[in-house]
């Protein structure tokens, strides 16, 4: 427990600071990754353990945990219906979990190099993924094969995420490359950045769909018009040349960017004035990734090999 929280003399009157509430200790290793699921009532976190635990979000009590990747995970995804998790593994594969049952359902093989990104579609009928082999791969969850092979990047694929209607990829890459793609042809149908330099760590749509967030190894976060091809917004404070960082939006109580950072802190900034709101302090290394519960003010972040914990943060409504 605790309340270690630094808030910007920039955050509005009205702001509500963020504190935190609860550590999480589970995982023998780094943290890579966490997600709430869409019905907000649990969360999972992906862990270089090689295991994925799956957390009761109201509780905040491990529930299962889950085991059969071979080598470390970085990246997980849940189904629009909170049943099912993707995740994605060193060990070149992704495997289909049941949730609820806390087992495997399928194991997706074809990348020929660490798979380090995973998203599912709205409709959760098809899986991309993301991997060091430079390729994205579309998968037909029924079947578990894949739909498209895109030869997409000239270097290691660090995201991958699918529009509001599944219409559409866009990946980032080391190659500092962000692309629009046709989910259902695998057309490259915009180029957003190609600027070789710095490379693009991490990049999503917004949930409306009309913007995308892309995070470079630069220190900066950019949000970008998808339909212009225009950056907006910038985001700046944190600290990210190395990791990539899994930034995400926040929308239950006025609308926020919140990213990790590797100066150990996770940044929270005002989406329209970009104004640094709150820097939460607490963990004792490089917060790679983290998430917002779907309708609680509630943030999840994760912290890497000397912290390895989940902490949970809570702004009052």
């Amino acid at each position: 427990m605790g309340s270690n929280t630094t808030t910007t003399v920039q955050a509005p009157p009205q702001y509500a600071p963020y504190r935190l509430v609860e550590t999480l200790t589970g995982h023998e290793s780094a943290v890579s990754c966490v997600k709430f699921c869409n019905s907000g009532k649990l969360l999972a976190s992906a862990s270089l353990d090689k295991t994925i635990i799956i957390w009761d979000a109201q509780t905040l009590t491990l529930t299962a945990r889950l085991s059969g990747h071979s080598d470390g995970v970085s990246d997980l995804a849940w189904s629009s219906d909170s049943h099912y998790i993707c995740s994605a593994s060193d060990d070149k594969t992704i495997i289909i979990w049941d949730a609820r049952a806390a087992e495997s359902v399928k194991t997706l093989r074809g990348h020929t190099d660490f798979v380090f990104c995973v998203n599912f579609s709205t409709q959760t009928n098809q899986i991309v993924s993301g991997s060091f082999d430079e390729t994205i791969r579309v998968w037909d969850v029924k079947t578990g094969r894949t739909s498209h092979v895109i030869r997409a990047h000239s270097l290691p694929v660090t995201s991958v995420h699918f529009n509001r209607d599944g219409s559409l990829i866009v990946s980032g890459s080391h190659d500092g490359s962000c692309k629009i793609w046709d989910a259902a042809t695998g057309t490259c149908l915009k180029t957003l950045i190609d600027d070789k330099v710095p490379a693009v760590s991490f990049t999503k749509f917004s949930p409306n769909g009309k913007f995308i967030l892309v995070a470079t190894l630069d220190d900066t976060l950019k949000l970008w018009n998808y339909s212009t091809g225009k950056f907006l917004k910038l985001y700046t404070g944190h600290v990210n040349k190395k990791y990539c960082i899994t930034p995400t939006f926040s929308i239950t109580n006025g609308k926020y960017i919140v990213s990790g950072s590797e100066d150990h802190c996770v940044y929270i900034w005002d989406l329209q004035g970009k104004n640094l709101l709150q820097k939460l302090e607490g963990h004792t290394d490089t917060v790679v990734s983290v998430s917002c519960h779907p309708s609680e003010n509630m943030i999840a972040s994760a912290g890497l090999l000397n912290d390895g914990t989940i902490r949970i943060w809570v702004q009052p409504s």
